[in-house]
């Protein structure tokens, strides 16, 4: 139950924000989150809806990304585990602290495919000025990677195209 609050609380702060750039003329480009200690950045225009971590239902014979299919308000959903798509790897190995903070993000159903990322941690709105430095996307990186910046910090966040990320082939492909 505390966590429906949390989450209620965390939209309802994202919300307010997002009214409150509009209003004072500052734009969040972006939904900054965490996946297997990667640092991520969805454009707004192709994120979806957040939802609280649910467990997926397996699915046989599938990729080890894939992390199943979740009922979410009403809705299936594909669920895929972000930082094992991007790595490759098999997925981590998450406590159940750790899925306290977990998040399910919807791509925006302009994009016309019910699924879900699985992501570690949500990490706020991004906009361009939270930047220091750029660079392209590198020629070995996958197609779906954007930009990489980097915040007055020194850390390094990889913008994802959602867009293209679901016309990939191997992201449509569930198949083991």
């Amino acid at each position: 139950m505390a966590n429906r609050q949390a989450l209620r609380e965390l939209q309802s702060r994202l919300a307010d924000r997002l009214k409150a750039a509009k209003t004072q003329g500052v734009s969040a480009s972006w939904l900054a989150v965490e996946a297997g200690g990667g640092k991520y950045l969805f454009p707004l225009n192709q994120s979806g809806e957040i939802f609280p971590w649910v467990s997926a239902q397996n699915v046989p014979y599938t990729q080890a990304w894939f992390a199943g299919v979740a009922n979410l308000r009403g809705g299936l959903y594909g669920v895929v585990d972000l930082a094992s798509f991007v790595t490759g790897k098999m997925p981590p190995a998450r406590s159940e602290l750790a899925r306290t903070e977990s998040r399910l993000v919807a791509l925006n159903s302009a994009l016309e495919i019910n699924c879900a990322l699985q992501i570690d941690k949500l990490a706020g709105l991004r906009n361009p000025e939270a930047f220091t430095d750029f660079a392209e996307r590198s020629s070995d990186a996958p197609e779906f990677f954007g930009h990489s910046y980097v915040d007055s910090n020194g850390v390094h966040w990889q913008e994802i195209n959602l867009q293209l990320l679901a016309q990939q082939a191997h992201f449509l492909t569930i198949s083991a």
